[in-house]
């Protein structure tokens, strides 16, 4: 079944490059094209639409507005937005509702590649006994008001570092948290750290953004009877897995935001076990006994549960937030790598490789391998040794603490 592309732009001359530039897409994608937003959303009342691919800067109805709309009316369509370096202040406008920014202008490979991604993506994660199990989930996480506040405040030019500093230290419970962690082993920073303003300066504002991100992802399933599960436990493996992925990153040179892509992948990709955990306390709390007594794998006693992995179940619910669109993958994926049809090394292959390599030692006796062949297919299996050697020291400080 074909699926179904609405691109939005208010110049029709730009309409109709995109029209002749995807041409040999038609018999994979069925494209719609309209000149406004409100004729974006008339259109999307009418048909199912896969992806909106919209332009940022719009009279009426700005791409900003237009996607917010959509991720209200429409959350699951996926959402890509087109903008120019002019664009910065109607990006942030964007957080939480868009999956992927796309730079103008565009090349016609890297947009047939991103929507292509998405789609796949969307697909494997659309189906009905997911969403049905979603749909008895009473309390669905969103993202955090004060995370999209540290991204408004990051990206002033006009604001001092300290500004940062000032929006963590208005909450109270995050600040606590982010304080308690800084000064822990786990940093080991040569000074204690006494306020979030010193945080940021010593960490860096990507990893603050992330931790925070994922302090109030997790926070949002405590409280609640989770069947023997430990949360504490999940955030310091996130954590730890985080470190090493965004290493890994590192020693294959990727870009920073690949890097921290893979830092943030890290930290959620287990978001999907809380949200089980914290609504199905019960049933959860089988599945990890099946596995131990039964020598099962986790993610069989997983599917025979609830007819979805945690890795399913975390992807579906971040993708609601508009993350972007390798942070999901990765989520989604980590233990099925081969899933995805991308063959060059992303945040994905990064977090698949750290969870296991953190699991080598798991005393629980769940200990998810690395994916050889999936390795192999990039071309990266002689690079596995190494990772492990260079990560070390990370997984020594994990099994200690």
């Amino acid at each position: 079944m074909k699926k179904r592309i609405l691109f939005v732009d208010d110049e029709p001359l730009v309409l109709e490059g995109l029209r002749r530039m995807l041409h040999g897409m038609r018999r994979e994608w069925d494209m719609l094209f309209v000149e406004s937003g409100a004729a974006a959303l008339r259109v999307m009342e009418d048909n199912e639409v896969d992806v909106v691919v919209s332009d940022m800067r719009m009279p009426g109805m700005n791409g900003a507005q237009l996607l917010n709309e959509v991720m209200k009316r429409f959350p699951r369509t996926v959402r890509l937005i087109l903008s120019g370096h002019a664009d910065q202040e109607l990006i942030l406008k964007c957080v939480g509702s868009t999956h992927q920014y796309l730079s103008k202008p565009c090349d016609p490979d890297a947009l047939r590649a991103t929507v292509s991604r998405a789609v796949e993506l969307e697909t494997s994660l659309k189906n009905e006994r997911l969403q049905r199990l979603i749909g008895q989930m009473e309390r669905l996480p969103s993202i955090p008001p004060l995370y999209m506040a540290i991204v408004e405040k990051a990206n002033d030019s006009e604001a001092p570092l300290s500004a940062v500093g000032d929006v963590i230290a208005r909450d109270i419970g995050t600040t606590a948290k982010i304080l308690k962690l800084v000064n822990s082993a786990f940093f080991a920073l040569r000074r204690v750290i006494a306020s979030p303003t010193e945080a940021v300066s010593y960490l860096g504002l990507d990893t603050i953004k992330a931790l925070v991100l994922s302090l109030n992802a997790f926070s949002q399933f405590e409280g609640g009877s989770l069947g023997g599960f430990s949360m504490d436990a999940l955030w310091t493996h996130g954590l730890s897995t985080a470190a090493i992925a965004k290493r890994i990153a590192q020693m294959e040179a990727a870009d920073g935001n690949l890097a921290e892509e893979a830092f943030v992948s890290g930290l959620l990709h287990d978001a999907g076990k809380a949200a089980l955990a914290f609504h199905f306390p019960e049933e959860y709390g089988q599945v990890l006994r099946e596995a131990i007594e039964q020598d099962l794998d986790p993610l069989v006693a997983e599917q025979r549960a609830f007819g979805a992995t945690h890795g399913d179940v975390g992807g579906y619910l971040l993708g609601l937030w508009g993350l972007p669109v390798p942070v999901v993958e990765a989520i989604a994926f980590h233990h099925q790598p081969l899933l995805t049809r991308q063959r060059t090394f992303t945040p994905l292959t990064a977090v698949h490789v750290a969870d296991a390599l953190m699991h080598e030692n798991d005393r629980s006796g769940l200990r998810p391998a690395v994916d050889g062949t999936y390795l192999e297919e990039l071309g990266l299996a002689d690079r596995l040794e190494d990772w492990r050697l260079r990560c070390r020291p990370v997984m020594i400080l994990r099994s200690e603490r």
